[in-house]
């Protein structure tokens, strides 16, 4: 549920909460995280070398990726940059998902997934 006095990010932030939270995602905050709450844990507001990212999706416990949020409307070139960022910050204790080489995911949103 968006609540109306809520600014246009927190606006696209309640939203992607609500929609992970449709799909089967567990949405927590940083502060009580836990990544073994079930196969698929969103964590908010996570903290980067680089920054932070607006969300950590982890599945079956391994890092999957940063989502880098925007407001609904708000274009997304240029973002790609800041969240490529995030997958280069990631704390090197971080167990990252990787399966054939290949490395984890990045996702931009505005306001919808």
């Amino acid at each position: 549920m968006v609540r109306g006095d809520a600014s246009p990010e927190q606006q696209a932030r309640q939203q992607i909460d609500h929609q992970l939270a449709q799909c089967g995602w567990i949405v927590q905050s940083y502060r009580d995280m836990n990544i073994s709450a079930g196969p698929g844990v969103a964590i908010r507001e996570f903290p980067l070398n680089t920054g932070f990212a607006d969300y950590m999706l982890y599945g079956h416990g391994r890092a999957l990726g940063p989502i880098e949020a925007k407001p609904a409307g708000h274009t997304l070139t240029g973002v790609e940059l800041q969240s490529a960022k995030y997958t280069t910050g990631l704390p090197a204790t971080i167990v990252r998902w990787r399966q054939g080489g290949r490395r984890q995911m990045t996702c931009r949103s505005g306001g919808a997934i």
